[in-house]
């Protein structure tokens, strides 16, 4: 119970801290709002083209969106000392880099998924099609933050971290960005999404059980 109410009491820490910055999360936001909306500014609103392109930009903007607030996911803890003081609690660190991670998405990815529907209506999508689009963000965007953290546990701490975290992340968002998408776009053309779901819900399986593992490792040997 000791245990429960250490991570309790960091979750909610991590949340408020975030909240007391909020020109950095009206920031994410305002970008994923204005990277989907110019899109069918600058190519026209043709209903059949809206559908082709949908899922894609509304997925990359997410990405993108979710890449904004990974720098600061160690950093400001680093840079008043308390990640050090917290591989002195009596607990696994990945325990506590999970709860952190989750903390991270609660700010940064479950507002995307709240405002993805209505962004959606943008692209003439269907009610079953923003249902999809939905779920899909659901499982696909912690998976996007558990990556993110192992990228920005490696770079603490380093010059210039911004863009040596997107060039380690990217690649690893890629497949999350296919499938996430292609379920929307099956569901949009007409086929089961099921196939893709199911991969990204086996990813953020294997993300749940390795990726705090993984940027425990990574942090420690930046603060080595």
């Amino acid at each position: 119970m000791k245990i429960a109410g250490i991570l309790q009491a960091l979750l909610w820490r991590d949340i408020k801290l975030a909240m007391r910055r909020q020109s950095d999360v009206v920031a994410t936001l305002f970008f994923f709002v204005v990277a989907v909306s110019l899109f069918p500014l600058g190519i026209g609103s043709a209903p059949s083209l809206m559908h082709a392109i949908g899922p894609g930009v509304i997925w990359v903007a997410a990405l993108l969106s979710s890449m904004l607030s990974l720098n600061r996911l160690f950093s400001s803890d680093y840079a008043d000392g308390t990640l050090e003081q917290l591989l002195l609690v009596p607990m696994p660190l990945t325990l506590i880099l999970a709860i952190k991670i989750f903390a991270h998405w609660i700010v940064a990815g479950l507002p995307l998924v709240i405002l993805a529907p209505i962004l959606g209506l943008q692209f003439d999508m269907g009610a079953k099609d923003i249902g999809i689009l939905v779920l899909s963000l659901i499982l696909g965007t912690p998976l996007l933050s558990l990556i993110g953290a192992i990228g920005a546990a490696l770079i603490l701490g380093m010059r210039g971290g911004g863009v040596l975290l997107a060039i380690l992340v990217l690649p690893l968002y890629i497949p999350v960005l296919i499938f996430g998408a292609g379920a929307v776009t099956a569901s949009v053309n007409g086929i089961s999404p099921e196939g893709a779901l199911s991969l990204i819900a086996a990813m953020l399986t294997l993300g749940v059980v390795f990726a705090p593992f993984a940027a425990a490792v990574a942090l420690r040997i930046s603060l080595e």
